[in-house]
């Protein structure tokens, strides 16, 4: 939906902070799936996925307790991963951009868009940062 070199210093604003990028479902479960705790960036052309989303992804590790995993996906872009990850994160609906924690498999903590759009990206890292430090 989204022209490559668009979201291409969109992509690597996370993928530069560690995150891995997924593009099919098969990687979407495997990633999820994986033992530990893994967190999810559904990521956005939208100005709150700039200014406040990404951002607090990336401010949320500089903690003691943080995912073992991070990746990520992009909407309007990598329909496939999209879709399965939304589907792992039910029985939220579908918002981009958003953040959902899970821990061997199972969701443990989702940040929807309404949770971003007008909060600083400092209030969003927090919110992370408080899931780190009760699920890591």
């Amino acid at each position: 939906m989204y022209p490559a070199e668009l979201v291409k210093p969109m992509r690597q604003d996370l993928a530069s902070a560690g995150f891995e990028e997924l593009h099919t479902a098969e990687a979407v479960e495997k990633a999820i799936n994986k033992e530990g705790i893994t967190l999810v960036v559904v990521n956005s052309v939208c100005g709150c996925a700039a200014a406040n989303a990404r951002p607090a992804a990336k401010m949320s590790l500089v903690n003691t307790k943080k995912p073992d995993h991070l990746v990520t996906v992009f909407a309007g872009v990598d329909t496939e991963a999209v879709n399965a990850a939304r589907g792992l994160m039910v029985p939220f609906p579908p918002s981009s951009p958003s953040m959902a924690l899970f821990k061997n498999g199972e969701l443990v903590h989702m940040i929807e868009r309404h949770h971003i759009e007008g909060r600083p990206a400092e209030m969003i890292a927090e919110n992370l940062i408080g899931a780190y430090n009760e699920f890591c």
